[in-house]
């Protein structure tokens, strides 16, 4: 697989459709105050920065990086469309995303996920890379619905 994984326009037209896919989906499995899928509005955020995932130019997968402070980003947007799944999208992304995270100094990463069997897959891709329960961040809470995960990185060398 020559996945190619690089910046993207959330406006542009594929990009725009996959993130609402992403958003249709957390709305239909997440009870309506525990979604927290990005809306559109939310992409001109200067600290947030997407990426895409395109095999031959298509566009298979998603994931954003937010940085919350100077040493802490935040993992969002991570989806990969339904026929792509199991192929490794998604561990490509998230490596990407983590040496996006090593480049820019972050000492930690953090993200939110749901605890319901659709989010299993997404747990687990967590799970396998490192990431451990942690204590809700930022606007998540304490709830049946969502579990947060983080991170600890390696400090960039030289730095």
């Amino acid at each position: 697989m020559d996945l190619i994984i690089a910046v993207e326009d959330p406006n542009d037209h594929d990009v725009r459709a996959l993130l609402q896919r992403h958003l249709t989906f957390a709305r239909e499995e997440s009870p309506p105050e525990h979604v927290h899928a990005l809306d559109t509005e939310a992409w001109s955020d200067p600290g947030l920065t997407l990426y895409g995932a395109r095999l031959d130019g298509v566009l298979t997968g998603v994931g954003a990086i937010r940085q919350l402070d100077e040493t802490h980003g935040e993992l969002k947007a991570m989806h990969t469309r339904a026929q792509d799944r199991g192929q490794g999208v998604g561990q490509a992304m998230l490596a990407h995303l983590l040496r996006v995270a090593e480049t820019r100094g972050y000492l930690r990463v953090s993200l939110e996920t749901g605890t319901m069997d659709a989010f299993a897959a997404a747990r687990s891709l967590y799970r396998k890379a490192g990431f451990k329960p942690c204590a809700p961040f930022g606007p998540y809470t304490v709830n049946p619905y969502s579990v947060c995960m983080t991170l600890a990185l390696e400090p960039a060398r030289g730095a």
